[in-house]
């Protein structure tokens, strides 16, 4: 016994009809009889039905005069140009009327008939523009349904929306005040699977006159199933009867609601009674309904169009706002809230490296850590968004109500900067029309018996409480979260022009300081040198002068000393950015012994222990790498040299490809606060003001590092400071 889920069944080839219609199909070419339902006989005179296969309309004039004589007929080849198109008029078989309908699809015309019936009740408003005049959504589909109940008038009428998932919602009703209310419920995605969804979207009318009728088996003397897919008579699917059945019906009708060629809803009539809807009727109500689905197509395009101007002038606002900060950083921390509001979000987290800056109700910073790292390791996409991240990561993440709902925009994933948008827990109820659990049942079908999952018999009121879930992003969430992107990468090119701009004058502005610096250090040298001989020989001349006198004297003599050492060290930092390098394998001992010796000298600090432990080669430029020892280890003697046993190391150890030298000393150190311009020029510490210099001395190592490939760093603390050097391998 074969075994079929819901969404499995073949319910576009059942191999039967409705019996209150009749179906002939012909060879798309030949025009020979290929199949046809076996109540073609109640209606033409037919002695043998076997006889017409292969044989065409034509060869039984006296059988199918009435075809024959028909404009349809006559004029097969113009309706049947175009593939799966549907053309209908009447004709009179045996004193009766009937509709005709004709289509192609694939290598078969289709030929369709079905009694005509007449509502004499039916009163439908000529006023076809009434639903474009309509500003509000519930009222449009309730418009809609007042207009349907003149022409069809069932018992229940619903319009029956699509979610996201494939499950429904029912959004609007009309019912006889008798019946229960299925407002508001929702049905779960199998109660319309896959497979008649794409169907719906295909043949928009579909009506079942009366599921307990039995229906007309398709004879062909192919074994091929026949696709039935855009026949109006088209039987259904045992699955699909049962389940009008279990809800109480007996008829049933439906009409696509088609919106930007999806399938968006349905309108869904049930009547307790059979009911059979004519043709015309039924064509009407798709009139209508399609009038409908594009005066909501309208509506909706127009509040679009509204939101789009509002977002565009928020979005300039905002733009205004970033161009008055020089970093993307500012800009965002100083427009969060407004950046918050634009996604409807609770909360907003910006992140920049490990600066994490918030606004509203979001979850601590520990949280939004572990969420950025599973960011970082889960999605590629610039801007993912889900509403369940709470549900599927809450265990895992260690998460809270907090970020039940999150979007992230990437920034510059490179550099960890992002931002996140979060939503809090919704508590979410959800009401069924009634329990979705199925059973497995056992049905027959073209005489073949299947193992079917059974439709649900429930259809009462069942709540279902759903945790871990946001109220859900909708596109307009994700349209303003795209339009703060686009604002960030414009204002972001702006500055780039900007910064542009500023660098070419800044390397204008440095070729002219470069220049300044070599012509300082020359042509002020001479000068400089005249006036401290000058000053020493007045000096050695006050044999007899007071003591004021020479302490002045020795006064300018210093500055001039000092004058002298600040132009040759802007010289040297000069030529450490402009100079030729060669790189080459450089014994580092030697000059490290010789720098050490004469730096206990030069600062008058005989105690001062230098221990100089392995010292391995290296990959740099000779003078260069003098210029950095010689800064590192002076620093680190004079900085030292007022301790009470002053103390200064020196190891090279090996490290992969690189070469770390630490020359660590038991100075002052350097306060965690002024850390962020150790490297600047002329910038020196406060606790450094007693000791001699310029702050130049560090710049130079700095650039020189860069230069060479390698890089210089420290760490410091109220015991000392440590330079870490780290250098190629040779």
């Amino acid at each position: 016994m074969n075994f079929v889920e819901c969404h499995e069944e073949p319910i576009h080839i059942p191999g039967y009809i409705q019996s209150f219609g009749y179906l002939i199909g012909i060879d798309a070419i030949s025009h020979s009889i290929a199949f046809f339902s076996q109540n073609i006989k109640d209606i033409f005179t037919i002695e043998n039905t076997e006889q017409l296969f292969d044989k065409k309309i034509t060869d039984f004039p006296e059988s199918f005069q009435d075809i024959i004589q028909s404009d349809i007929y006559n004029s097969l080849n113009n309706f049947a140009r175009r593939e799966n198109e549907t053309y209908f008029d009447k004709i009179v078989i045996k004193d009766k009327e009937y509709h005709f309908s004709v289509f192609r699809s694939g290598k078969n015309i289709f030929l369709e008939f079905e009694g005509v019936s007449t509502n004499p009740n039916k009163r439908i408003s000529n006023k076809y523009d009434n639903f474009y005049i309509i500003d509000d959504e519930q009222e449009l589909w309730d418009q809609l349904l007042s207009t349907l109940s003149k022409i069809v008038n069932y018992d229940r009428m619903m319009v029956y929306k699509f979610m996201m998932d494939g499950s429904g919602k029912v959004i609007a009703e009309k019912r006889d005040d008798n019946m229960e209310s299925y407002l508001g419920l929702h049905y779960p995605e199998s109660d319309i699977p896959r497979q008649a969804r794409e169907l719906y979207l295909k043949k928009r009318k579909r009506i079942f006159s009366n599921v307990y009728a039995e229906t007309v088996p398709v004879l062909s003397k192919s074994s091929k199933p026949i696709d039935l897919t855009f026949t109006a008579t088209r039987a259904m699917s045992p699955i699909h009867g049962q389940y009008i059945k279990n809800s109480g019906a007996s008829s049933s009708f439906s009409v696509s609601i088609i919106i930007d060629d999806h399938l968006w809803g349905l309108v869904t009539c049930q009547n307790s009674e059979p009911k059979h809807i004519d043709l015309e009727d039924r064509v009407q109500a798709g009139i209508f309904t399609a009038l409908a689905s594009n005066a909501y197509s309208s509506f909706k395009s127009k509040k679009e169009l509204n939101y789009r101007l509002e977002l565009n002038e928020v979005s300039s606002q905002l733009k205004s706002e970033f161009l008055k900060h020089n970093s993307l950083f500012d800009s965002l921390v100083e427009n969060k809230a407004e950046i918050k509001d634009l996604p409807e979000a609770d909360g907003l987290a910006i992140v920049s490296d490990e600066n994490i800056v918030t606004e509203g109700i979001v979850p601590d910073n520990e949280m939004i850590k572990r969420i950025v790292d599973w960011a970082h390791e889960n999605t590629d996409e610039v801007v993912y968004s889900n509403r369940s991240f709470l549900k599927n990561y809450g265990e895992t993440l260690r998460l809270d109500e907090n970020s039940a709902g999150i979007i992230i925009y990437f920034v510059e994933k490179s550099k960890n900067e992002m931002l996140i948008w979060f939503r809090k827990e919704f508590d979410e109820h959800i009401n069924w029309a009634g329990n979705p659990e199925k059973k497995i049942g056992v049905f027959s079908q073209n005489g073949e018996e299947k193992q079917i999952v059974s439709p649900r018999t429930s259809f009462h009121l069942f709540t279902e409480n759903i945790k871990g879930n946001s109220k859900r992003w909708n596109s307009r969430n994700i349209a303003a979260v795209q339009a703060v992107r686009d604002l960030i990468l414009e204002t972001s090119h702006k500055n780039y022009i900007t910064i542009k701009r500023l660098n070419d004058e800044l390397k204008q502005v440095n070729e002219e300081l470069d220049s300044f610096s070599y012509t300082i250090s020359h042509d002020l040298g001479t000068p400089l040198t005249v006036m401290k001989l000058n000053a020493q020989m007045l000096l050695n001349s006050l044999t007899d002068g007071s003591e004021k006198s020479k302490n002045k004297i020795n006064s300018i003599i210093e500055e001039i000393d000092n004058m002298a050492e600040m132009m040759h060290d802007v010289l040297q930092l000069s030529r450490a950015k402009h100079s030729e390098i060669e790189l080459e394998n450089i014994e580092t001992i030697k000059t490290i012994q010789k720098i050490s010796e004469n730096a206990k000298i030069t600062f008058d600090s005989p105690r001062s222990e230098i221990i100089i432990k392995d010292c391995p080669d290296v990959l740099a430029d000779k003078t260069m790498l003098h210029q950095v020892f010689l800064n590192i280890i002076n620093n680190a003697v004079k900085y030292s040299s007022q301790s009470e046993q002053p103390r200064v190391e020196i190891e090279g150890t090996e490290d992969g490809q690189t070469i770390i030298y630490r020359i660590s000393d038991n100075g002052i150190g350097i306060p965690e606060e002024e850390k962020y311009k150790m490297f600047k020029i002329f910038n020196r510490m406060d606790n450094a003001k007693k000791f001699k210099g310029n702050g130049v001395g560090l710049s130079i190592v700095h650039r020189i590092m860069k230069r060479i490939g390698g890089n210089v760093d420290y760490n410091s603390n109220k015991e000392g400071t440590s330079f870490i050097l780290t250098f190629k391998k040779p």
